[in-house]
C-alpha cells in the first residue's frame, strides 16, 4: 500500500470500530463534523480550504491529510493549495513546516481524484 491507501484504510477501519462502540457522544461529534463541511452559504471547497488550514495551524497530520484528499476530489488547484499552505504557516509560524512539508508530500501522492 502506499501513503494515501494506508491513510484511507486505517481512518476508515478506526471509524467503523468507533462507530460500533455505540457512544451517542463521539456519534454526535462525529455528525456535526460532517454538518460542518456540507453545503451551506460558505460552499464546500471553501470549507474545506479553511479546514486544511486550521488543521495545519493545529498541526494534526490526519486532519491536514484528510482534507488535502477532499481538495483534491473537489477540484482545488495546486496553486489553491500552496496558498493555503501560505496562509497556514503565516498564522502557524515556523512551528508548521515539518507539517508543510508532509501536507506537501501528501498532495503529491494524492491521485487526480480520491475515494471519499
Amino acid at each position: 500500500m502506499d501513503l494515501v491507501d494506508d491513510f484511507n484504510e486505517y481512518r476508515s477501519r478506526m471509524n467503523d470500530k468507533i462507530m460500533q462502540s455505540d457512544n451517542l457522544i463521539l456519534k454526535r461529534i462525529f455528525n456535526l463534523d460532517t454538518n460542518t463541511y456540507a453545503p451551506g452559504t460558505v460552499d464546500v471547497a471553501t470549507k474545506e480550504m479553511i479546514g486544511l488550514a486550521c488543521s495545519m495551524v493545529l498541526r494534526c497530520d490526519d486532519c491536514v491529510k484528510y482534507h488535502l484528499g477532499k481538495c483534491k476530489e473537489l477540484g482545488i488547484t495546486d496553486s489553491q493549495i500552496q496558498e493555503v499552505f501560505s496562509i497556514a504557516t503565516l498564522i502557524g509560524g515556523t512551528i508548521v513546516i515539518p507539517h508543510l512539508r508532509r501536507a506537501f508530500e501528501y498532495w503529491e501522492a494524492l491521485p487526480a481524484t480520491t475515494p471519499s
